[in-house]
């Protein structure tokens, strides 16, 4: 009898991965009462929401190789014991800044926000090196999006969570009560999780040998198994184009997303003069779209691998022609003035935005199987300037510009994306003297 644990565990891992979005977006909602107690403004503001990319990306880079070198399960426990101590820390921050970091609340938001980021920043590229073990071939890319869509569902629920924390409760309370939430999965997670499904007793023969098959290759793919022969160094990165264009249209998608993430609050009450009280409902419209195509996106792609037997088409394609769309619908958002057209424009763009998400780890797994963690850490060290840059630009663009920059900046790092991924070729990997090792 065949068993399906393994979409049990990728549930667990959207489970965790809201956790981490809200954990992240949180204090977006707390911004006012933020501003108004530290004496911030939007540029100092603006730093505040990008300290955390300084950390993220180091978490990423680091976490990916560590989640390859000592398995996903020790990955997963100590970034989610560290990033929930640290957003319990980040109700403190403030005062700590204060009292003990020369008389500075913006030195002690940027000491908690960056070890948060650090923490956090290892969650994408341990999901990957977790789907490269347990997710069977021909649904790799449905995998890879079961995995990331938690983020924009994240992204949505944050809006509701926070809201309906700072109605009832200070924004300490709510920094602290998030904090051990994380810390309450981190428990239950350590007792379902392995490294891999040979390891679980809940995984049957069955299920393991459809994880295992290489029924369903390309001549372009390899299996995990097989490229586990291979010892590739992580320097190799750097030597292969199809990786380092995926980085940079991987920028571009989270370039829109943190922005999206971070701004939209301040936007919504800076623009249209809405109340705390509006934004549990107006926070969720640009993210309602993007829960639907990040697992349509998935699929979308497996679907467009099985018909045209090309990894280019599936992967890169998709994600050109998504990135393409979500520009227009940036670039159109200044021309309009009422809020619902804003969000209604807002909310497509996201959704093309998210429609290619999948594309940008399952091309990691196709190309590189054998360092799925340490590559996509290096992927997401680099895609991760844009948690720094987007709030951080967007703050100095508001200022001296307004608001039509910000949407501006966001359609051009789309194009950007979109002219990268056209020189994508998943699977074309150059072949290196193997060298027997055993992975994790």
């Amino acid at each position: 009898m065949k068993s399906n644990y393994r979409f049990f565990i990728m549930g667990m891992i959207v489970f965790m991965t809201v956790i981490n979005y809200i954990d992240r977006g949180a204090i977006s909602y707390a911004q006012a009462t933020i501003i108004k107690e530290f004496g911030l403004n939007p540029k100092s503001w603006g730093e505040v929401l990008g300290y955390f990319g300084y950390g993220y990306m180091f978490g990423a880079l680091f976490g990916g190789a560590l989640a390859d070198k000592k398995g996903p399960k020790f990955v997963w426990l100590l970034a989610g014991t560290l990033w929930s101590l640290f957003e319990i820390g980040t109700a403190f921050a403030g005062d700590i800044g204060m009292a003990l970091l020369g008389g500075s609340a913006l030195v002690g938001f940027a000491m908690f926000r960056i070890l948060f980021g650090l923490s956090e920043g290892p969650i994408f590229s341990t999901i990957n090196r977790t789907m490269a073990n347990w997710a069977a071939p021909k649904e790799k890319g449905f995998a890879a999006s079961i995995g990331l869509l938690g983020t924009p569902l994240g992204a949505l629920l944050t809006a509701p969570v926070a809201v309906a924390l700072l109605s009832f409760l200070s924004w300490k309370s709510m920094f602290i009560i998030l904090g051990i939430v994380g810390l309450i999965w981190v428990f239950i997670w350590s007792k379902m999780f392995t490294n891999r499904p040979e390891q679980h007793p809940k995984v049957t023969a069955a299920e393991l040998a459809e994880i295992r098959s290489d029924a369903d290759l390309l001549s372009s793919e390899t299996t995990l198994v097989q490229a586990e022969q291979e010892d590739v160094p992580w320097y190799h990165f750097f030597k292969n184009p199809t990786l380092v264009m995926n980085a940079i249209g991987y920028f571009a998608f989270q370039y829109v997303n943190f922005l999206i993430l971070t701004w939209t609050p301040k936007y919504l009450q800076d623009t249209f003069n809405f109340k705390l009280s509006a934004l549990w409902y107006l926070g969720m419209i640009p993210w309602i779209g993007a829960c639907i195509t990040v697992l349509l996106g998935g699929k979308i792609s497996d679907a467009l691998r099985r018909k045209t037997g090309s990894l280019r088409v599936a992967r890169s394609g998709l994600a050109v022609v998504s990135l393409l769309l979500t520009a227009v619908c940036f670039m159109i958002i200044p021309t309009v003035h009422s809020v619902g057209a804003v969000l209604t424009l807002m909310a497509i763009g996201n959704a093309f935005n998210f429609l290619p998400n999948s594309v940008y780890w399952t091309v990691i797994i196709d190309t590189e199987p054998s360092r799925a963690g340490t590559f996509g850490g290096v992927t997401h060290f680099f895609t991760n300037i844009a948690t720094v840059v987007a709030p951080t630009l967007t703050g100095a663009l508001v200022a001296s510009n307004g608001y039509t920059a910000m949407f501006v900046a966001a359609a051009v790092a789309s194009v950007i994306g979109m002219i990268a991924m056209l020189f994508v070729k998943p699977g074309k990997r150059t072949i290196i003297n193997a060298t027997h090792n055993k992975a994790v």
